[in-house]
């Protein structure tokens, strides 16, 4: 595996190459779900490349950038077990050059309003530039994303198509523990209490999408499912199912041909993510 730093030094050496090119951006802390990703590219017969950005841009709350877990050198030796091409660990100088407007400054309609774009402001502009800041640096034919960050996700998606980007966005399904809690950076900051309660939001979503079947009102669902988290000791702020392209919130089971459920809750001082497809 190679390992760069520089923008320009990296892509002479991808042009060098003349292969397709899939890419996984991260911010470290790296789980089996990251991972995954870079096995799917490599399934792919891509070259792959792997970047490492804590890009400090999507972080509305300053402490919760400051906790942000970093490892390079671990990250590092899992890229390179896994078979990674190439490892992109930039600066923010390299990332942002001083006096250079790089904002995505697009219209996402509901994607960035609801759920996660109400209780973060500013996150996915943040989220939104750098991705296509990073798409401009690698320039890959294929971009690898992971289920979990489902409305992450489904913005990149709509950037891709305002901006006439020429890559695919390829969606791996979320990697989960055994008990069924989704594998995120933010689960090395659990403690042993913690760990123990973080499953039942799986658990919960879930539930909900039984419940969906037998024709229950959605909002009726996600207001049972909040007290089901609080009860088990989580703060929820949402637990949301919507629609799984306009992430707007359906009444029923048969209202759409894609619905997701999305939840967010805090264990201790730890904010988890989750959703599962439910149609």
């Amino acid at each position: 595996m190679v390992i760069f730093k520089k923008v320009a030094d990296m892509q002479s050496w991808l042009m060098a190459q003349g292969r397709p090119v899939g890419f996984v951006p991260t911010m470290g802390a790296l789980h089996e779900g990251h991972l995954e990703l870079v096995r799917m590219s490599k399934r792919d017969a891509c070259l792959t490349v792997a970047s490492i950005f804590v890009n400090p841009t999507q972080f509305n709350d300053p402490a919760d950038l400051e906790k942000y877990p970093r490892m390079p050198e671990q990250d590092a030796a899992l890229l390179d077990g896994v078979g990674c091409d190439v490892l992109f660990l930039p600066s923010v100088e390299e990332v942002y050059p001083p006096g250079v407007d790089l904002a995505v400054r697009l219209d996402f309609g509901s994607l960035d309003k609801v759920m996660e774009g109400e209780f973060r402001p500013g996150h996915f502009g943040g989220m939104a530039t750098v991705v296509n800041r990073l798409l401009d640096i690698v320039k890959p034919q294929k971009l690898y994303m992971g289920q979990k960050d489902y409305q992450q996700l489904s913005i990149v998606r709509d950037m891709i198509r305002q901006l006439a980007l020429s890559v695919e966005l390829v969606m791996c399904p979320t990697v989960r523990e055994p008990d069924g809690l989704a594998m995120s950076s933010r689960n090395l900051r659990l403690s042993a209490a913690m760990r123990e309660v973080a499953p039942v939001i799986h658990r919960t979503l879930q539930w909900s999408g039984e419940e969906l079947k037998t024709g229950r009102e959605a909002s009726e669902i996600s207001r049972e499912a909040m007290d089901k988290l609080t009860e088990a000791g989580l703060r929820p702020e949402y637990f949301e199912i919507a629609d799984g392209i306009t992430l707007l919130p359906v009444r029923h089971y048969g209202d759409s041909e894609s619905i997701v459920a999305c939840v967010a809750a805090f264990t201790g001082d730890v904010r988890l993510i989750d959703n599962i497809v439910l149609r």
